[in-house]
């Protein structure tokens, strides 16, 4: 049967700056048996090239077509909505570019749409001009709906507590795109050419990853590498497909473990 993997990031394939063993030894397993294969991020800081970059200091070789962000989904929503429209952006170099390729302008003057991303560029300033936007019209995107975000230091604040606060002042709701979102899963399949049924979601996160995939019909692979943990499955009423303790024993010769 014709199989495809959707495969998250950070918790998967690395964690932080370090990583996951047995990863590249996937990758590379999909790129010799010629299985389709997409990293899905809802990290909209950084371009697909950026991320190819991180990849290959982790052994991993691949290309941007073989990357897909939130930014990426967000641009395609929005170009969909609203052709050669105009942004306000609180986000970092991956949404901004995202948006300036399907034609869309950054702008401070009454823009169509306030749009936030990942990143660390928030302000006073920038949150209570988006607030003024918001009320005189524009609307409010969130890239995802993440509320906070691992790093090698500890978590920090994600792009859903950013737009919390907007969305607390203004008393208008923000449309997330990102996983586990339809729109993001569903462009994400479409780019590996295959059929619902022939896509698996690799995550390590339940509310994002395997809920997006439970959702859509995709199966799904849970593993422990990251957030989750045998118990975190009981706080949910839908579970994984399969469980696993790390993506490299989804390689034929590391696959006798099981979790």
């Amino acid at each position: 049967m014709k199989y495809g993997y959707l495969i998250d990031m950070d918790g998967v394939i690395y964690r932080g700056s370090e990583p996951i063993e047995g990863a590249a030894e996937f990758v590379a397993h999909l790129i010799e048996e010629g299985i389709p294969y997409l990293f899905l991020t809802n990290n909209s800081a950084y371009t697909p090239l950026d991320v190819v970059v991180k990849l290959r200091k982790f052994g991993i070789e691949t290309s941007p077509e073989h990357v897909y962000t939130s930014a990426q989904a967000t641009a395609e929503f929005v170009h969909l909505q609203k052709p050669n429209g105009t942004a306000f952006v609180i986000g970092e170099g991956g949404l901004l570019a995202a948006l300036h390729e399907i034609g869309y302008a950054i702008t401070r003057d009454e823009p169509d749409y306030v749009i936030v991303g990942e990143g660390r560029v928030l302000n006073y300033e920038l949150l209570e001009h988006a607030h003024r936007l918001i009320v005189n019209g524009a609307h409010l995107l969130a890239t995802n709906s993440d509320t906070w975000c691992p790093t090698d230091a500890g978590p920090r604040p994600g792009c859903g507590a950013i737009v919390a606060m907007l969305e607390a002042a203004t008393g208008r709701k923000a449309y997330h795109v990102g996983k586990p979102n339809p729109f993001m899963m569903r462009a994400a399949r479409k780019r590996l050419g295959l059929r619902t049924d022939e896509v698996i979601m690799i995550g390590d996160t339940m509310e994002t990853d395997i809920r997006g995939a439970t959702e859509l019909g995709f199966r799904s692979i849970l593993v422990l590498t990251g957030s989750s943990t045998p118990q975190t499955l009981k706080e949910f009423p839908f579970a994984p497909t399969q469980v696993v303790r790390s993506v490299g024993e989804l390689v034929p010769a590391r696959s006798p473990g099981r979790a």
